[in-house]
């Protein structure tokens, strides 16, 4: 076993024996947040920053944070057009802030770095949602935190609803049939606490941990209704990349991505999400016999593979028995439709790279910046539409993927590396994996909201070090 500091590692052997029955414990469904439904109702939705302690294994409790609770928060769901008022109250003894990642929203209430919320203060953001149906999620952004509050609990799903997506013939029993699934992976001392160190490793590769949560359990099961059952992946992990998959290689369809519904269902087998990724997808259990179990698996880019859930299949049936064939018409941005395009350089520099060490300031950077608060790196017209030409540019002896994010905007892909992205990827998107050297170009717009938001890459170990920039957006 591995040692650090006072503490050894939790090997998964050692954990084995502390849970002692996997697949015992049933999926934890975090709860709704949203309004009554009452037209004069008017009070805000409320969210409070707070510490706790959970138990992931049957010998010891872990010192946590939470929205609401002990770990992660409700799932707050809403409609397009809905104004939302929340109350966020911060009872821990840090800054933090909640960013909505996936919205598009004013910048004062974007939940950046910019917007702290104090010890002890109340943040009452307010804002009318203006785009169409979407799995998106909210965390924290405080700088130089973020990975700390994550990893210690702090993130949750919003859901967007419209009178289109109420027209498809969807699983929509939340809990039942429509399942969230945030996935991270974690690693812990042997007194059970969280093994976040950020070591000089931890932030190249990330944190990435050998204990795969899911919805902030070790291995759980959930019953389904023989049909159709909708999954609603959150890759909410610091900085791993994740290939999902089920047991038997069993197919299942890719309905959505970042920002919402594609055009048709896409068949597959697997499907990789990088660190704050989404996807909806759909799997069809009517082939098997009530009583059957199947396996969720997830392979983790560090080498890591892991059971991560169980499917039993109960005696009742599902509302929805076949996959729905057409979704949302997507039009996409027109390349010809550009105003400017823009290029940057998502740099990993190695010893003596371009004059940069290791041990210098810029071992991550953007365009050969680290973030400063002070400074606007981009300078966007309201109303304009930009191409992005983002390229991974890793050096030589540090080949590291990087996962970049948008923050006010959904994007199209145009390409990958010259080719047209593939289905899954030509939807909405908000954020992008990057292999080492991978060059990808993004389009987007930039409409009824000016003010400064966030470019980043969401590995929040590399996000934490600096690789984030600023755009404002000016009109």
């Amino acid at each position: 076993m591995a040692a650090f500091g006072k503490y050894g590692f939790i090997s998964p052997r050692t954990a084995a024996a502390a849970q002692e029955n996997p697949f015992s414990n049933q999926l934890y469904i975090p709860p709704l947040l949203e309004k009554s439904g009452v037209s004069t109702d008017i009070s805000p939705l409320s969210l409070v920053v707070q510490k706790g302690q959970h138990e992931f294994f049957s010998n010891g409790l872990t010192d946590t944070l939470g929205y609401n609770g002990s770990i992660l928060g409700p799932t707050i769901r809403v409609r397009n057009k809905e104004n939302v008022r929340l109350q966020v109250q911060n009872s821990i003894d840090q800054i933090t802030t909640v960013h909505w990642h996936g919205l598009h929203v004013p910048a004062q209430w974007d939940g950046g770095p910019h917007q702290v919320i104090e010890p002890g203060e109340v943040w009452k953001p307010d804002f009318t949602i203006n785009q169409q149906a979407a799995t998106l999620w909210y965390h924290p952004h405080a700088m130089g935190l973020t990975g700390e509050h994550v990893y210690r609990g702090l993130a949750g799903l919003f859901i967007i609803e419209d009178e289109i997506s109420d027209t498809f013939a969807l699983p929509r029993n939340y809990g039942v049939d429509d399942i969230p699934l945030i996935i991270q992976d974690r690693r812990f001392f042997e007194d059970r606490s969280f093994a976040y160190v950020r070591s000089m490793h931890d932030i190249m590769h990330g944190v990435l941990g050998n204990f795969l949560l899911v919805n902030g359990g070790l291995k759980p099961y959930a019953e389904l209704p023989r049909g159709i059952a909708r999954f609603r992946l959150l890759n909410g992990s610091n900085s791993s990349i994740y290939r999902f998959y089920f047991s038997d290689d069993q197919p299942f369809h890719v309905i959505a991505s970042d920002g919402g519904f594609l055009s048709t269902p896409v068949g597959v087998q697997e499907l990789i999400l990088s660190a704050g990724e989404r996807a909806e997808i759909l799997f069809d259990s009517g082939a098997l016999s009530p009583g059957d179990r199947l396996r969720l698996l997830v392979d983790q880019y560090s080498g890591n593979t892991y059971e991560a859930m169980e499917l039993r299949i109960s005696d009742k049936r599902a509302e929805q028995q076949e996959v729905v064939s057409r979704l949302r018409e997507q039009s996409r941005l027109d390349e010809s439709s550009a105003d400017r395009t823009r290029n940057f350089a998502m740099e990993t520099m190695s010893s003596g790279g371009r004059g940069m060490g290791m041990m210098g300031g810029n071992r991550l950077a953007i365009n050969g910046k680290k973030m400063d608060m002070k400074r606007i790196d981009v300078t966007v017209p309201l109303g304009s539409t930009e191409i992005w030409e983002v390229e991974n540019r890793s050096a030589t002896m540090m080949q590291l993927p990087h996962s970049m994010h948008l923050h006010d905007v959904q994007f199209n892909i145009l390409d990958r590396n010259g080719q047209f992205p593939d289905p899954i990827e030509a939807g909405r998107k908000d954020t992008v994996l990057l292999w080492p050297n991978d060059k990808v170009r993004l389009i987007a717009q930039f409409l009824d909201y000016t003010g400064i938001y966030m470019f980043h890459c969401h590995m929040l170990e590399h996000e934490d070090d600096g690789m984030m920039g600023q755009f404002e957006v000016v009109g």
